[in-house]
């Protein structure tokens, strides 16, 4: 008997029951879990871990393309005295978007910081009665 035939079927074999235990432990451990930490305590080494996941992040404070000072815009990532001087050159802003739109800022910088930043609108004055 040739060495490859003998070889071939114990590992696809293997590699069959490989794969299929694979799916069956995606399957049943994270429903497993899910019931095991639902009734279990964390240990008291984790404790710590989890009061971390459980707050949550802090509001990232939006700054308004429209009224931010020279300083407020280069507190963004990526933004310096140029990009700050050409973001207030092309005011006002009806959205965010219009950075790229106006060639005010490239795709790149503009998705680093496009959580960050709102183009808020002057309201118009009420007429008082």
């Amino acid at each position: 008997m040739s060495r490859t035939r003998l070889h071939a079927v114990p590992r696809r074999t293997v590699g069959a029951a490989l794969i299929a235990l694979a799916i069956m432990a995606s399957v049943t451990l994270p429903a497993a879990a899910a019931s095991a930490g639902a009734s279990a305590p964390a240990p008291a080494g984790n404790a710590s871990m989890a009061a971390k996941k459980a707050t949550p992040a802090a509001p990232v404070e939006l700054i308004d393309i429209n009224s931010a000072s020279r300083a407020q815009l280069k507190t963004l990532p990526g933004i310096g005295d140029a990009e700050a001087d050409k973001i207030i050159a092309g005011r006002p802003y009806l959205s965010k978007a219009e950075l790229v739109s106006k060639n005010v800022l490239p795709t790149g910088p503009y998705m680093s910081i496009r959580k960050r930043i709102i183009a808020m609108q002057k309201s118009p004055p009420t007429a008082k009665p």
